[in-house]
């Protein structure tokens, strides 16, 4: 009788083991994957792009860890049509978003400023995730549109912290701020205003590392969309004390940097701690080049800054690490474009490529894995209004 206990025990055991392998759990075939994205961040402001005047430690360790793109370009050189083309992996222009951000213009110039934002017959990148199973938020600005209809939980997140404008204060609002609108508040889920006494970089690393915690058993997909270093420049104080080399501008730029830097090493740590690192892909990227003028940042060696089609408006610093598949410390030299986030995190997540509908950009995997020798992109197009450039091979 013990040996027929024995036997049938090793029978389920046998069973279970074989179902678990032709059926594994959604967290084994679907990794995490968070996208952090700068605002108006210099090409040139970060340790792993050479700089010896910014301190960016947890970046440039991060960027040891996986893949550096020296090519990564974004389809629009000012922040809500840039961030319009990730979150469709579309040409924004295609859908009538100009190069210009919103409210203010698109090619319909009769819309009033409530009906100015990404259309609502596009499908997001969130709504392919969530397709697939995924937890979605985003964290930080959003800047595709201030009214009700185009939020955030209406587009495909689940969970959204943040605001909806384009710039904002660091620091908590109160009755004694001038100029106040809704879509500078901060908001979390829809309509549900509120100030946090937290410096706001630390407040939106604060969100998504607790969107980790209560969702690292079940595949998710997270924005962290900084607003740092965009203006108005304000740093805090510790940070300053930081660079006492520097001033005006430059200073408060170096120490909005290093607080940006500091978040995303304690996201990077939490991925760690809870042992997500190889089941998490993390890309770290920005939305444009560097204003130059307004915020003192470099984008050496190229030329231009954010708002024109030089290399320095539309070249932005690109990281994915990917543990176990993506080779470390490891170079890609094809031009990639921004656009290609969409198919690539789709594919990843387990997606049919047919169901994708009139994207511009392309899965990334095949060729940062040497898979598919040929570049992702012979040409790459920008066009704002009248003005166009168009980039073809070298």
């Amino acid at each position: 009788m013990k040996n027929l206990s024995q036997l049938l025990l090793l029978s389920l055991v046998s069973l279970i083991i074989f179902i678990s392998a032709i059926n594994p759990s959604k967290k084994e075939t679907q990794p995490n994957i968070l996208l952090i994205i700068s605002d108006d961040a210099g090409y040139a402001d970060f340790g792993f792009h050479g700089s010896t005047v910014m301190k960016t430690p947890h970046l440039d360790k991060f960027a040891k860890q996986g893949m550096r793109f020296r090519q990564a370009y974004v389809s629009a050189a000012v922040c809500g049509p840039s961030r319009a083309g990730i979150m469709t992996g579309k040409y924004q222009q295609r859908f009538g978003y100009e190069e210009n951000n919103v409210p203010g213009y698109m090619s319909n110039s009769c819309l009033p400023d409530d009906e100015m934002g990404l259309p609502l017959d596009q499908k997001t990148i969130a709504d392919y995730m969530k397709s697939l199973g995924y937890k979605t938020a985003l964290f930080g600005k959003w800047h595709q549109g201030n009214a009700d209809h185009f939020h955030p939980t209406k587009r495909g997140f689940d969970e959204f912290y943040g605001f909806r404008g384009g710039a904002r204060s660091y620091f908590s609002f109160d009755e004694n701020n001038p100029n106040m609108r809704r879509e500078d508040f901060l908001e979390r889920g829809f309509g549900k205003f509120g100030e946090t006494k937290k410096y706001l970089t630390d407040a939106f690393a604060d969100e998504t590392i607790s969107f980790i915690e209560k969702n690292n058993d079940q595949p998710f997909f997270a924005i962290l969309s900084f607003n740092a270093v965009h203006t108005p420049m304000d740093a805090e104080a510790k940070d300053l004390k930081e660079f006492p080399q520097l001033s005006g501008k430059r200073q408060q730029l170096a120490a909005m940097t290093l607080s940006m830097d500091r978040a995303c090493g304690r996201i990077f740590q939490k991925l760690s701690e809870l042992g997500l690192d190889e089941n998490t892909i993390v890309i770290f990227t920005n939305d444009n080049g560097g204003p130059t003028d307004t915020n003192e940042s470099y984008n050496h060696p190229l030329s231009g800054t954010k708002a024109n089609h030089l290399e320095g408006g539309i070249r932005v610093p690109f990281l994915m690490r990917w543990k176990g598949v993506i080779p470390e410390n490891s170079i890609y030299e094809n031009p990639i474009s921004t656009l290609d986030l969409l198919p690539t995190f789709f594919n990843i997540g387990g997606g049919n490529k047919n169901d994708l509908k009139e994207i511009d950009g392309v899965n990334l995997l095949p060729y940062i894995l040497k898979k598919n020798n040929s570049r992702p992109h012979q040409t790459l197009f920008w066009k704002k209004e009248n003005r166009g450039t168009i980039r073809d091979g070298d």
